[in-house]
């Protein structure tokens, strides 16, 4: 009798387990989260209790098969269960010895088990098992049907049997809306999401990585607004790339809308490009026109589109200045100006500068020695006819003592038309042409002097006439710049190069001629804010018999640093090379926030160069015509002037008389 009734409650409570087994804890139906614009993406939220079932009966049978539902196994054992709290007795400790994974489809039975933390030969423990099953459900791949079925053996360890229901698999997608980014780049990160299982996770992992992709072209507004997927396991993806509304201009209250507009490349209707707005209010900024411009942008609710606000804050571009400084060719010297940046509100620049210098510094003496002088005036028209060309006038008068004919001073007065354009399919190419005329006078500066000098060379004094003869020019200076330089304050990586032909047209004096002249300069990042700079420079005399005048020169501080300037040679062509190391001053960035200090630069230098055909003046001066020097210096960039460097060269070759100690140099300018 007793053993009857014993039978009936193990025969019940076998039904009972069968039933729970049966029964699914959780009811869950695999949906895409619908992406509302600009809102965060949805997480995945796991529930707090998906447990293990209760231990099964001793399984005397085949493993089982799950049928179409996925439902857990049914077990018919009529062997009673074991009190579950023997199995955690710390004197019937009970291992698992079979750990088996039912129900995946798509997913490797092997990744499953490297989800989870339970091991064969582990202590089997319910926490743990509790852990490992929402660990499973919080990869994504699966619905909430996951359940644990410990099953006893024969020798009082476990069977653990992991039952899994996947979601249904993907079998593609569609992408809508993109226009600025072609499909196969978003199509080469969805790729790999087909023929697994739909997992949130993973889709929003995705989401991210497009939203990354566009942002990394500017694209900064682009966002995927709306993810569905179809019973077909076809997932949609809706695009908004962020498109203008409108672009509103604010705080200009002398510059024309349209001036500041024309500025700006971007347009309403057109996707947002963060990169495009940046250059455009660097435009803007080169204006010299505004101490700052501002963007702001804000989506209109009704229409979607993002409307544009431009920010100005204008500045007084009138002045007047009054300075003094340093220089090789003009010694020291005092100017005075007057300048305005947005002329007429006009966006156009006209300056008026003077300046008088007490003649070149440090030179040599084949420079007469007397005070120089310069006056220009300059108009520039930023956008001529169109917003990529501008127009520019200049007129100049100068008087100076000479650095290309010896001893004798040198007046040049004259003006220049330049037309310049860049380039729409290039835009880091530059194209110009300069059309001017030139009246060039030379003078004796020191009679007696050149005459002994002649006469000790056994010369005739016809050739010193030559020397001095000057002309009135028409030139035409066609040019290509091309630059991919990072920043022009203190650039660290990018090439710059120039190419010019220079033709010049003789009306009265010496002969027609023709040049050409070409640079390459290429900045090498080294370390973090440290650069090498390469120059190769060299130039030619197409046609015609070049005047002294308009020889190329070697020496000074923008071609070889050590020497005066034309100190090395002069001649109808050269070549020349230069590299540069460029760091800032040691933890200075450490000392100080101060902008100016930080940009201070210290170089050091190796110059090398040679004229070809060479002067009669380098005969006269015994001018080696080639050189290699080295050296150290300072880079100083001051806002409104630009680059001043202050350089000391050691001459490495041709180191007799007064070059064997070395020589200051003072510039302004790049070496370009």
């Amino acid at each position: 009798m007793y053993n009857k009734i014993n039978r009936l409650i193990s025969l019940l409570l076998a039904m009972l387990v069968i039933q729970a087994c049966n029964t699914p804890a959780y009811a869950f139906n695999f949906k895409l989260p619908f992406f509302k614009k600009n809102k965060a993406k949805q997480e995945t939220k796991v529930p707090e209790n998906i447990e293990p079932a209760p231990i099964q009966p001793t399984d005397t049978n085949e493993t089982p098969i799950l049928d179409d539902s996925s439902e857990a196994p049914s077990y018919t054992s009529e062997i009673p269960a074991v009190n579950e709290e023997e199995y955690t007795d710390e004197e019937n400790i009970v291992y698992i010895k079979q750990l088996e994974i039912f129900g995946n489809n798509m997913l490797e039975t092997d990744y499953i088990k490297s989800l989870i933390s339970s091991r064969e030969g582990h202590i089997y423990d319910r926490g743990t098992i509790t852990k490992d099953l929402n660990n499973l459900y919080a990869t994504g791949y699966f619905t909430q049907n996951i359940r644990a079925v410990p099953i006893r053996l024969d020798d009082g360890n476990i069977r653990l049997r992991i039952v899994v229901e996947e979601n249904i698999p993907i079998t593609g997608f569609t992408v809508q809306g993109n226009n600025s980014v072609p499909s196969s780049n978003i199509y080469d990160i969805l790729s790999e999401l087909e023929g697994k299982p739909q997992n949130v996770v993973t889709i929003n992992s995705a989401i991210e990585r497009i939203q990354e992709l566009y942002s990394s072209r500017g694209y900064i507004l682009a966002r995927v607004s709306e993810v569905s997927d179809d019973p077909d396991g076809i997932i949609n993806v809706q695009i908004s790339e962020g498109v203008i509304g409108n672009i509103n201009v604010v705080g200009n209250h002398k510059t024309k809308d349209f001036i500041v507009k024309r500025n700006i490349l971007s347009s309403p209707g057109e996707v947002y490009n963060e990169n495009i707005m940046r250059s455009d209010i660097m435009r803007l900024m080169g204006t010299q026109a505004f101490k700052d411009v501002q963007r702001d942008i804000v989506m209109n609710e009704e229409t979607g589109l993002y409307d544009i606000t431009i920010d100005l804050d204008e500045q007084r571009t009138g002045k007047i200045s009054l300075g003094v400084g340093v220089d090789s060719s003009s010694g020291f010297f005092g100017s005075v100006g007057f300048g305005e940046n947005n002329f007429r509100g006009l966006g156009q620049k006209i300056n008026l500068n003077v300046m008088a210098g007490t003649g070149i510094l440090m030179n040599d003496n084949s420079v007469v020695r007397r005070a120089n002088w310069q006056a220009e005036l300059s108009f520039l028209e930023p956008h001529f006819k169109k917003e990529n060309q501008s127009l520019g006038f200049r007129a100049f008068m100068r008087s100076f003592g000479s650095y290309q004919v010896p001893l004798a001073v040198e007046k040049r007065y004259g003006g220049d038309v330049t037309l310049a354009r860049v380039f729409e399919k290039y835009p880091r190419l530059t194209g110009s042409i300069s059309l001017g005329a030139e009246e060039v006078d030379l003078s004796e500066g020191d009679y007696t002097r050149i005459k002994n000098m002649f006469a000790a060379h056994g010369l005739s004094m016809s050739q010193r006439n030559k020397q001095l003869e000057g002309g009135f020019y028409l030139r035409a200076i066609p040019a290509l710049v091309y630059d991919t330089r990072d920043n022009a304050t203190n650039p660290r990586h990018g090439v710059v190069a120039r190419i010019s032909l220079e033709e010049a047209l003789a009306v009265t004096g010496a002969d027609s001629y023709g040049k050409l002249e070409g640079v390459v300069k290429k900045y090498i990042p080294a370390g973090r804010k440290s650069s090498f700079v390469v120059t190769a420079r060299a130039g030619g005399t197409l046609h015609g018999d070049v005047p002294e005048f308009a020889m190329y020169n070697l020496g000074g501080p923008y071609t070889i640093r050590g020497f005066n300037i034309s100190e090395v040679g002069m001649g109808d062509g050269y070549m020349l090379g230069t590299l540069e190391y460029r760091t800032p001053i040691p933890f200075i960035d450490r000392l100080t926030s101060n902008a100016f200090i930080n940009n201070v630069r210290l170089a050091g230098f190796i110059d090398a160069g040679k004229v070809f055909n060479s002067s009669l003046t380098d005969d006269l001066y015994d001018r080696p015509g080639y050189a290699i020097t080295a050296g150290v210096g300072l880079r100083i960039f001051i806002p409104g002037l630009g680059p001043v460097n202050l350089d000391y060269g050691f001459p490495l070759t041709n180191t007799h008389g007064s070059r064997s100690n070395g020589f200051f140099t003072f510039g302004m300018g790049d070496m370009l």
